[in-house]
């Protein structure tokens, strides 16, 4: 009997240490690395900034890692109001074509976030992911969207970019080490 209670006592202590230790990743690492990747966005182009639609907002989930996510428009345009009633053509092109060339600039953000954000969340273990998704908001009454996404994620290993990171993987993997979906 006095086994039972000496292993019950165990038992109830691992457990009150494990609930006091928290989150395997706090809150405060995620907080960080949302401002971390908003301060990016908006900071990236000063001549034509992307348009940050909210702030970022990361969660922690165990067994699969960090993930993030975002929603922008890919620059800053003009939009009906009562005062201008119809986009003018030759400004839906001119932004079709500008937002096409800011896809590649939003990837490139995206990777270099994905490589400080494994640098920065010790608490996700090496086997586990960072997730990084950016929803891009269109106006649907005006916009050519063609060959647009309107999701962008990208996900990869958190060991796989700590090596790039640290050097012991080149940049140029970060293609086959980070896995690009676009919808």
């Amino acid at each position: 009997m006095k086994r039972i209670a000496i292993c019950s006592i165990l038992l109830a202590a691992a457990v009150a240490t494990a609930a006091a230790q928290g989150p395997r990743v706090g809150l405060t690492a995620i907080h960080a690395m949302e401002q971390s990747f908003d301060k990016r966005i908006v900071t990236t182009s000063s001549e034509s900034p992307f348009d940050l639609l909210g702030t970022t907002r990361g969660v922690y989930l165990e067994g699969c890692g960090a993930v993030f996510t975002a929603e922008l428009d890919l620059m800053v345009t003009t939009n009906i109001t009562p005062f201008l009633q119809k986009i003018p053509k030759d400004y839906v092109v001119k932004v079709h074509a500008k937002k096409l060339q800011r896809v590649p600039v939003l990837k490139q953000t995206m990777r270099e976030a994905m490589l400080d954000m494994a640098s920065s969340l010790d608490g996700v273990p090496a086997n586990e992911n960072i997730v990084l998704g950016v929803s891009l908001v269109y106006f649907t009454k005006w916009e050519d969207t063609s060959g647009l996404p309107s999701q962008i994620i990208m996900q990869a290993q958190r060991q796989k970019l700590l090596d790039v990171q640290l050097g012991r993987a080149s940049r140029s993997s970060l293609d086959s080490i980070i896995r690009v979906e676009e919808l």
